[in-house]
């Protein structure tokens, strides 16, 4: 079963992007690295309560 789950920056804690996680697969919580717009570069993103 996928799940919708949201990403925030790890430095300004904005929630900017939305992605899907198949919860059976993997357990963890999903870290990306990926561009803010608030920050204006390449920042980690990590999986957030909906």
């Amino acid at each position: 079963m996928r799940e919708i789950i949201l990403l925030s920056c790890k430095d300004c804690k904005n929630r900017n992007y939305s992605q899907t996680k198949n919860k059976k697969t993997q357990t963890g919580k999903l870290e990306v690295k990926k561009f803010c717009k608030f920050c204006n570069r390449h920042t980690l993103h990590k999986e957030t309560k909906a």
